[in-house]
């Protein structure tokens, strides 16, 4: 059975790029022994219940050969017809030229852009390490399974694998498994035109155990997973001698085998050469028909006694099980969500009240697991009371992401996507530049990861340039399913942290302050109160009559109020709108928005201190945008500020132009 597998997932896989007319052949080809191995003798997962808790995660970094997966998910049991492989990269399929997890049952997590599946990976072990040390008790191993990886030469050329691997190896993450397939091709051509690095000494410097096998000896395969569970304390690589495009007599070995159909001579030659039948497409022989039914029955024998382990569990720990099962869930306790106001007068960064609102959450969301990558101090991460992660104590909820922001975006991802845990950790907001492929690959996935974005404009002053943010807030709004929230004050943090909190198909930045901003008395004011935020935007104070509109988000609602007083007093009646998240305003009513913004109020301005692209949107053409088109600059923020012509004054100049 095992070799009609392999020769069959090589088979499907020339079929289905063949019909399709594109796709990447070779990874499937030569890795056909290690995956149809593993997946057959070694992984512990059950088809009926892809979301099985503690069934092992495989994890395809090398998206490209997608139909690797989809070949495995078909012939082992999941809901993947032929029909979907035969419909491989069309309209509607489950079947996409690159695996997306919110497509097709069965795959972990989207991969494709090389590096994040491998980065991904590390969440996904670092969850499971985690969740054992806090819930597992003698005899209840409630948490126990594996990472598994097939990771490609690309996706160790990427930057965000040197440092996740780097992070993982220093945490001893060791049910983290990697299977490199070590071919020696690139699109390009041999590897020796850009990557000459012995792979598995760079990762045993990092910390890992590293093993080379022929990834075509069916022995050596085995003997390489048995050693690589049993070495318990580090994370293991095991680079696979593979030939890509095994099987094919013209093109085995080459890199016209990586991305290109075989066509139909090709086809012929590779299939009578495997010994496969020529005719039909999509052959399947009759002794692999009973594969799926064996391993829904097994995976569902597996279940059923981890159930009954995790049954006599609550029994045992009852407190801890409830815990345990509420992590899980994801649900968030009202408890929780009922966050103390902070009280008028005086003023706080925005940066330090996201501290205080964690303060009051990390006790009351056990599935809460934070981190920071090198700025705990500045981004005011770390809850009281909450111990950090290590190897010495893997029970910590608090992660030292180290200086890895890319590394630390995508080991997020699987921290979500694995279940059990809400991800958020903190940087400086500039530091998205580097961020930004795996905060997408989040937002594409619609899963829940918060991110705690600091220092948020030429507020922070002198840095300078280098650290000041202009086109980071309207390059994040401008992703599809990302939340951005910018507050302007200490209580619409709090209730951007609530937003966060519930928004559980897609992620959250929260970019808050350096420099302190008051907390207004809103009632004596005559402002709204704090919880209009959940609108993304609201009317936060006005006059009677008025017939202007400033619309503003962050530190600069401060200067509209301001600049309100002074128009005031000549004469000129002003709404003052708070917008601190677009998104979840754009989501409103067109009522509720014209309510806000009626149509017929044609003088508007809006004022942020960042590029001002975003912004027209809302006050029009007609109307006005202060902000900044240009770099920052390095001197105490309040001159910035005055130098930029981000004030009250130039507002009230603005507006008396309207």
């Amino acid at each position: 059975m095992l070799n009609e597998l392999i020769k069959t997932i090589r088979g499907l896989t020339i079929d289905a790029v063949e019909k399709a007319n594109s796709g990447h052949p070779g990874l499937p080809m030569g890795m056909a022994d290690v995956a149809a191995i593993l997946w057959s003798e070694f992984l512990k997962h059950n088809p009926a219940n892809p979301g099985w808790a503690d069934r092992d995660r495989f994890i395809l970094s090398a998206g490209h050969g997608s139909m690797l997966i989809y070949n495995l998910l078909h012939l082992f049991g999941y809901d993947l017809s032929m029909d979907e492989l035969k419909n491989f990269r069309q309209w509607g399929s489950k079947t996409p030229g690159h695996p997306e997890s919110h497509e097709t049952p069965g795959v972990e997590t989207t991969t494709g852009p090389l590096g994040q599946g491998i980065a991904n990976s590390v969440g996904f072990a670092l969850a499971e390490t985690s969740l054992a040390a806090r819930f597992n008790r003698d005899d209840y191993d409630i948490v126990n399974h594996y990472t598994y990886v097939i990771a490609s030469d690309g996706d160790l050329e990427e930057g965000v694998s040197h440092e996740a691997c780097s992070f993982a190896g220093h945490n001893k993450l060791g049910k983290l498994i990697v299977f490199y397939d070590d071919n020696n091709v690139t699109i390009d051509g041999d590897t020796e035109l850009s990557f000459s690095e012995d792979v598995v000494k760079r990762f045993e410097g990092y910390g890992w155990h590293t093993l080379k096998i022929d990834g075509h000896d069916h022995d050596a395969i085995r003997t390489a997973i048995r050693t690589a569970q049993s070495v318990g304390n580090k994370p293991t690589i095991i680079a696979c001698k593979t030939i890509i495009g095994f099987g094919s007599p013209s093109l085995a070995g080459k890199h016209d085998a990586h991305s290109d159909p075989f066509g139909a001579e090709e086809i012929k030659l590779t299939k009578e050469n495997l010994g496969i039948p020529v005719e039909p497409a999509f052959f399947v022989p009759e002794v692999l028909n009973t594969l799926p039914k064996q391993t829904i029955e097994k995976g569902k024998n597996a279940e059923t006694v981890w159930a009954k382990k995790l049954a006599a569990y609550k029994q045992a720990h009852a407190d801890t099980a409830r815990t345990f099962e509420q992590c899980l869930s994801g649900l968030v306790s009202e408890k929780a969500l009922d966050i103390p106001a902070f009280p008028a007068g005086g003023a706080i960064a925005t940066r330090s009240a996201s501290g205080k609102v964690l303060d009051h959450l990390a006790p009351l969301i056990p599935s809460l697991m934070g981190g920071s990558a090198d700025l705990t101090p500045s981004n005011k991460t770390l809850a009281k009371g909450e111990t950090s992660f290590s190897p010495e104590h893997p029970t910590g909820r608090y992660i030292h992401y180290g200086v890895r922001e890319h590394g630390m975006a995508a080991i997020m991802n699987g921290l979500s996507l694995h279940g059990g845990v809400i991800p958020f950790a903190g940087t400086f907001f500039v530091f998205t530049d580097y961020m930004r492929a795996a905060m997408r690959m989040s937002a594409l996935m619609g899963k829940q990861v918060i991110y705690v974005l600091t220092h948020d404009s030429i507020g922070l002053g002198e840095d300078g340039p280098t650290h000041q943010p202009e086109a980071h807030l309207t390059s994040l709004r401008a992703m599809p399913n990302m939340q951005v929230i910018r507050p302007m004050d200490a209580n619409e943090t709090a209730e951007g942290w609530k937003m966060a909190l519930k928004n559980t198909s897609g992620p959250t930045s929260l970019v808050l302050t350096r420099q302190n901003l008051p907390i207004y008395d809103r009632e004596k004011e005559g402002m709204a109160p704090a919880k209009e935020a959940s609108k993304g935007g609201y009317v936060l104070m006005e006059d009677k009559g008025f017939d202007t509109i400033i619309i503003a988000a962050g530190s600069e609602v401060e200067i509209a109020v301001n600049a309100k007083k002074s128009l005031n007093d000549q004469g000129i009646k002003v709404r003052i709108v708070s917008m601190p998240c677009t998104e979840a305003f754009d989501a409103q009513s067109a009522d509720y928005r014209n309510t806000v913004l009626p149509s017929g109020i044609r003088k508007r301005i809006a004022i942020e201190a960042g590029v001002t692209l975003g912004w027209y949107k809302y006050v029009g053409l007609d109307g006005k945008v202060i902000g900044m088109d240009h770099y920052g600059a390095s001197a105490p923020y309040k001159t910035i500020y005055e130098k930029f012509g981000i004030t009250a004054e130039a507002l009230v100049k603005a507006a008396k132009g309207l």
